[in-house]
């Protein structure tokens, strides 16, 4: 019996040092959307302060690993546009999913471990909703649509790098990082030129793995 504990105690202990998981969570560092006014039509775009999702990484020798992220956040933009006499508002809502697949490299020291890390991410729009309220005289109507007029494309992917501290407190590994990514397509661009998304994203994230 003693020995088939001590070889599930190894077998366990083996896989944690395999294998861990956990959950990121932070805040980006620069805004999902530009947007922008004219005399007829203007934009108006709130990113939501958050982004959470659950980590998993693989750990290889030499300090190598590979890390898999499913990450969330949300964000919505208004609209407005009045043309002769008919004023139209909008507003669109919707959740963004980020799936980044990285190369890690920890740099060997005793209780804080340096790292960087490297690779490819897909981002996929769900939940897209524009509800569009317009008025003409004293005629009111709402239509509502999944697919907007400056939706360019619903999924996109970009590369990855980023850097960070990995600091074991107990049981668990807290690893707060930044992380830069360059997407390859813009989810949403106006044909007025007034709203656009950003290539280029910012994130702090602090990962608590066990």
């Amino acid at each position: 019996m003693r020995p088939l504990f001590l070889l599930l105690f190894g077998a366990v202990s083996a896989w944690a040092q395999l294998f861990s998981y956990g959950v990121k969570a932070g805040v980006p560092l620069n805004e999902f959307l530009d947007a922008a006014q004219s005399q007829q039509f203007a934009f108006n775009s709130t990113t939501n302060r958050y982004i959470v999702g659950p980590t998993a990484e693989l750990h290889l020798p030499f300090g190598l690993g590979v890390e898999f992220d499913i990450l969330y956040r949300r964000f919505d933009y208004t609209g407005s546009a009045t043309l002769m006499n008919v004023v139209s508002n909008s507003r669109t809502t919707a959740n963004a999913w980020e799936f980044p697949l990285l190369a890690k490299y920890r740099i060997p020291m005793k209780i804080v471990h340096p790292y960087v890390d490297a690779g490819v991410a897909w981002d996929k729009l769900s939940g897209l909703t524009q509800t569009i309220t317009s008025t003409f005289v004293a005629l009111t109507t709402t239509t509502t649509t999944s697919n907007p007029a400056e939706l360019n494309t619903a999924a996109t992917r970009g590369f990855v790098m980023g850097a960070g501290l990995s600091v074991k407190v107990l049981v668990i590994h807290v690893s707060p990082e930044i992380r830069f990514t360059r997407w390859g397509a813009q989810h949403f661009i106006d044909p007025n030129g007034l709203l656009h998304s950003n290539l280029n994203q910012g994130e702090f994230l602090l990962g608590i793995t066990f």
